[in-house]
C-alpha cells in the first residue's frame, strides 16, 4: 500500500506499483527513516492484528515525505519496511525457522523477496505458486474459504483482530427468496 502510493505519486499516476522492484533498486534505503518507521508500536503488538489505509495510508506516506528524501529513496525504504515488518512479525512469533510462503503483489517484487530472505536467513522463502496456488489468487482463495465457512454455518471472523463483539457467520446463503445464515443449502453464497 505504501510502496504503491509512493509509486503513483512519483510517476504522476502513470504506474500503480513498482513492477519488478526496479524503482526500489534505483533508490537507496534510508536506515534512519526505516528505523524510525519500525519503531511504531504496531510492529510490537501480538497477533492477531490488522492494519489498513487508516494507519498506513496518505498520512503515513506524508510522514515519509517530510524526510525530504528523493522519491526513489522513499520507495526503496518503503520496500525495505515491507520486508522488515514481515520479518519482525515472523520472528516475534517464533516462526522464523521453517518456511515463509509469500503470495500477493509482493511476491512479484524481487526486492521484497530478496530482502525477506536476507532478514530471515534461517527460513526458506517460497511463494504460494510453489504449492500450486497462483500468487495473485490470495483474495479469491480467502473469499472462497470465507464462503465455505458460511456454507457450513461456522463463524469466520476473528473478533480479537477485527474488534467485533463476537464471532459470527459472515454473509448469507440464499435460495430463491429465502436467506439462511447457517447450515448447508443449495443456491448462491454471498460473503
Amino acid at each position: 500500500m505504501v510502496i504503491d502510493a509512493l509509486v503513483r505519486e512519483h510517476t504522476g499516476g502513470t504506474r500503480n506499483f513498482d513492477r519488478g522492484g526496479k524503482m526500489a533498486a534505483a533508490g537507496r534505503i534510508d536506515r534512519a527513516l526505516l528505523d524510525g518507521l519500525l519503531s511504531d508500536a504496531y510492529y510490537r503488538r501480538d497477533p492477531p492484528k490488522s492494519a489498513g489505509r487508516e494507519q498506513y495510508g496518505a498520512d503515513f506516506v506524508e510522514r515519509m515525505k517530510r524526510s525530504k528524501l528523493p522519491m526513489l529513496d522513499l520507495i526503496a525504504t518503503a520496500t525495505a519496511l515491507t520486508a522488515a515488518s514481515i520479518a519482525l512479525g515472523v520472528r516475534r512469533n517464533r516462526a522464523a525457522h521453517g518456511e515463509l510462503i509469500v503470495s500477493g503483489g509482493g511476491a512479484h517484487n524481487p526486492r521484497i523477496m530478496a530482502q525477506l530472505a536476507a532478514f530471515l536467513p534461517e527460513a526458506a522463502v517460497a511463494t504460494s505458486a510453489d504449492y500450486g496456488i497462483d500468487i495473485d489468487a490470495k483474495e479469491a482463495v480467502a473469499f472462497a474459504m470465507l464462503a465455505h465457512e458460511t456454507w457450513r454455518g461456522r463463524p469466520a471472523n476473528l473478533p480479537s483482530a477485527t474488534g467485533a463483539r463476537r464471532a459470527v457467520v459472515l454473509g448469507s446463503v440464499t435460495t430463491g427468496d429465502e436467506t439462511h445464515n447457517t447450515g448447508r443449502h443449495s443456491g448462491r453464497v454471498d460473503v
